[in-house]
């Protein structure tokens, strides 16, 4: 953790020094899909799928059409479902563990060319702040997954998600004409997502660990011109 923010502001660091042309800017808007787990949490536990959609603009660093800073603001949803197998097989409905954010990922982005129709990488912090949580079909016995629900058997367990989540990401995509782009990444959470969720009497050491919120996004961008 404490290597990655010390990357994070050295680049910072870097970038400040950079030739950025902010009277350059381009803005577009972006739409896609997104598959979350929780590592950790809910166990066992399955995949969420979701939306994501918002804007973007990215700014060019130093004179060749290569290199860019990109910021997007987005509606982002991740999160966790149950297990689909294990709960048919107990006779449950499907759990759903649904964290809504509004996302700010801010990423260094490269060009493999200055070409007009070309691959590219990016890589970055993303900063996630909660709009709303949605729990359903939380199992019988497990109130204290449901944050809106006080169970007074665990006072002091509740799955209320983390308010803001910090990650980092790294993806890769394709551009045609610098207009269209369509771009594949992988999130990792930083934060503990449900930083009350500790089932130590289960005896089960993953239940005490940190929850770390995971998620591969698939996201289209149109950038005006």
């Amino acid at each position: 953790m404490k290597k990655i923010l010390f990357a994070s502001l050295f680049s910072l660091s870097f970038l400040s020094q950079a030739q950025i042309d902010f009277r350059s800017t381009v803005f577009g808007v972006v739409a896609g899909g997104t598959y979350s787990r929780v590592r950790n949490a809910h166990n066992p536990s399955g995949p969420r799928f979701s939306v994501l959609g918002g804007v973007t603009a990215q700014v060019p660093v130093g004179y060749a059409e290569q290199f860019y800073i990109q910021g997007e603001v987005l509606y982002f949803g991740a999160g966790e479902g149950g297990d689909r197998k294990y709960e048919k097989a107990k006779g449950w409905d499907h759990a759903v563990y649904a964290n809504n954010y509004l996302s700010v990922p801010l990423n260094f982005k490269a060009y493999f060319s200055e070409a007009e129709s070309e691959f590219f990488g990016l890589i970055g912090p993303r900063f996630n702040f909660l709009i709303n949580q949605k729990v359903k079909n939380v199992p019988a016995g497990r109130d204290y997954y449901d944050p809106n629900v006080s169970n007074p058997d665990y006072p002091n367990i509740n799955g209320k998600a983390n308010s803001f989540n910090l990650g980092i990401g790294a993806g890769v995509g394709y551009s045609y004409k610098r207009q269209l782009e369509i771009a594949l990444k992988y999130d990792i959470g930083l934060s503990n997502a449900y930083p009350n969720l500790v089932e130590s009497w289960t005896l089960d050491p993953n239940t005490q660990k940190k929850k770390s919120e995971q998620v591969i996004s698939l996201g289209l961008t149109y950038f005006f011109q």
